[in-house]
């Protein structure tokens, strides 16, 4: 599965020389120029880890990071100025995974962003999800709402794996089968219908506030505080 990095720095020459490598290895580059740029293709689309410059014009760096971290845990790389020890010291603080320190290469960058998402791949083997009530034993396949056990489909239970692990972000439709381990290649409305039985199984349907919500036009996002 290839991985999704969203790359956030005015530096569109940077841009093109890192697309081209990263996109022989595996990678799909998405550019945001500034850091609203960056919020827009968070709040529109999934990504799997960020790299952020943090000499931007607008809002530097180190504020979208801080603002990114109010309400996400994906992976972050910081590009600092190379002997810039208190902005890597900042970035760290604030939340930052890693940092890459100008210049470097683009095979050192792809060996940092697959090692921090080395780390941040939980352990299937211990992994318990919880939210709303909802607690799923990931390496059993159990699944409780409000202590009760509930049955689901295989597909069923990898689309609420995937919704629960990226929990407060969006998972677009045409990306959810992908998230849940699936290359299944099915239509939007599909993917509507699973989600569909898998409310009605979670008892989501009489919730006052629905733990997987719509985002219209984009896919589903698992609430936090539902």
């Amino acid at each position: 599965m290839a991985i999704r990095l969203l790359i956030i720095d005015d530096d569109e020459r940077l841009f093109e020389l890192l697309d081209s490598y990263l996109s022989e290895n595996g990678v799909v580059a998405t550019r945001a120029a500034d850091g609203r740029q960056g919020f827009t293709a968070l709040e529109r689309d999934s990504y799997d880890a960020v790299l952020l410059d943090i000499m931007m014009p607008g809002i530097d760096g180190l504020e979208v990071l801080r603002r990114i971290r109010e309400s996400s845990s994906i992976p972050v790389l910081m590009l600092t100025a190379k002997g810039d020890e208190t902005d890597r010291v900042v970035g760290l603080e604030l939340g930052a995974d890693d940092y890459v320190a100008k210049p470097f290469s683009p095979r050192e960058l792809l060996a940092r962003v697959k090692a921090v998402l080395r780390r941040a791949q939980p352990d299937a083997e211990k992994e318990r999800l919880a939210a709303g009530g909802l607690v799923v034993e990931v390496p059993t396949r159990e699944v409780r709402v409000d202590g009760d056990r509930i049955d689901l489909t295989g597909l069923e239970f990898d689309l609420l794996v995937a919704l629960m692990r990226r929990a407060g972000r969006v998972v677009p439709r045409a990306r959810l089968l992908s998230e849940a381990g699936r290359d299944e290649v099915v239509s939007e409305r599909t993917v509507d219908v699973h989600i569909s039985h898998l409310r009605r199984k979670i008892g989501d349907d009489r919730r006052g506030a629905r733990l997987i919500q719509t985002v219209r036009g984009v896919g589903y996002v698992l609430a936090r505080d539902a």
